[in-house]
């Protein structure tokens, strides 16, 4: 056997798809049998160009003449499925002839496998991304039912360390929300308790105050807590008077009539996550007890707090003698109406 017929046996006989084509026309000269089955149109004097109908023919002629190999992903249906193939082409000398080598290996499987990690990829990120959104879906309830140092506490150790604390604690309910939720049509009623609670939200966080929880039409909020503030009275006293501002223009624009009463109180208190599979975060003590007894003593629009935390009131507060109560628990005492005063800078616009 010749060397050119040991040649052509072994160009014919390899699982890699070779072909020989001409330099100018590119028309296949010589291919294996590997080519001609991935190339079911090949015959005598069919150029390159129609059996791989994309071909960059700019950038393989750029590419031969810098004398570097062209290389590209081309693809070719020999029947119902597609190949994915991967194309080389360099050329070599045949006597005086200058001839291209056409080499394509299948890398179908390997474009499967790049599929199905790239899919597998996006949906990993997906279900991380969503993830995310859950995490921080959670995060904001959690954040509503606890302040956040011990939210973050909790979220470190899995528990929280009851704290004692002196805080100041407002009380607020609404005058007659029993017949309000009795005669007026549900989704209405909540979606304006919803407008007004967000409405104190905003005052309570403008005076460094934290919303402790809503029970029904009930609002309560505390200074003090977690974090300690020398003039939490002053805080909640200004918060009460803003709230009770926030109702009166309300009321003066609506025919509907949301009129509060606010208690006021300052005392020790404790404060903890309660609960193992239902989180809320409470405190409870004295200063909560006394001030649920001043919002009783309350009437309409008014705010009631004790002699006590009157004196921790610097003189920018107006207040009326409302006389002295029997308060349970407490046994007589001198209370008073809060007014006005407590002009400390206050954005409006924000409510």
């Amino acid at each position: 056997m010749d060397l050119a017929k040991f040649n052509e046996l072994l160009l014919r006989s390899t699982g890699v798809a070779l072909a020989v084509v001409t330099r100018e026309t590119r028309a296949v000269l010589l291919q294996n049998q590997r080519f001609a089955e991935w190339f079911p149109d090949v015959a005598e004097g069919v150029g390159l160009d129609a059996l791989i109908p994309n071909l960059d023919l700019a950038r393989l002629e750029k590419r031969l003449s810098d004398g570097r190999p062209f290389l590209a992903d081309v693809e070719t249906r020999p029947g119902r499925r597609p190949l994915q193939l991967s194309l080389r082409i360099e050329p070599h000398a045949r006597g005086a002839e200058e001839v291209l080598i056409v080499e394509c290996q299948n890398i179908t499987k390997m474009k499967e496998l790049e599929y199905m990690i790239e899919s597998y990829s996006k949906m990993i990120e997906r279900q991380n991304r969503d993830l995310r959104k859950e995490k921080e879906r959670v995060e904001k309830l959690l954040l509503n039912i606890m302040p956040k140092t011990v939210y973050e506490e909790w979220k470190s150790f899995g528990v929280t360390t009851p704290q004692r604390y002196d805080a100041s604690i407002l009380m607020l309910d609404f005058v007659d929300f029993t017949e309000m939720a009795i005669s007026r049509e549900p989704a209405a009623l909540i979606g304006e308790l919803n407008d007004i609670f967000t409405a104190f939200d905003r005052i309570v966080e403008q005076f460094g105050c934290e919303r402790l929880k809503t029970i029904g039409d009930a609002y309560i909020a505390v200074s003090g807590i977690p974090e300690p503030h020398p003039d939490h009275a002053q805080n909640i006293a200004r918060v009460a008077l803003r709230l009770l501002r926030y109702l009166d223009r309300r009321n003066a624009a609506r025919e509907e009539q949301w009129r509060g009463r606010i208690g006021l109180a300052s005392g020790p208190v404790i404060g903890s996550i309660v609960g193992i599979q239902k989180y809320v975060y409470d405190i409870f003590g004295p200063g909560m007890n006394l001030a649920a007894r001043m919002e009783a003593l309350s009437g309409p629009m008014e705010i009631t707090l004790p002699d006590a935390m009157r004196s921790q009131l610097r003189g920018e507060f107006h207040f009326a003698e409302a006389g002295t109560a029997e308060v349970k628990g407490f046994g007589p005492l001198k209370v008073w109406r809060l007014r006005g005063g407590g002009d400390k800078a206050f954005d409006d616009s924000m409510i």
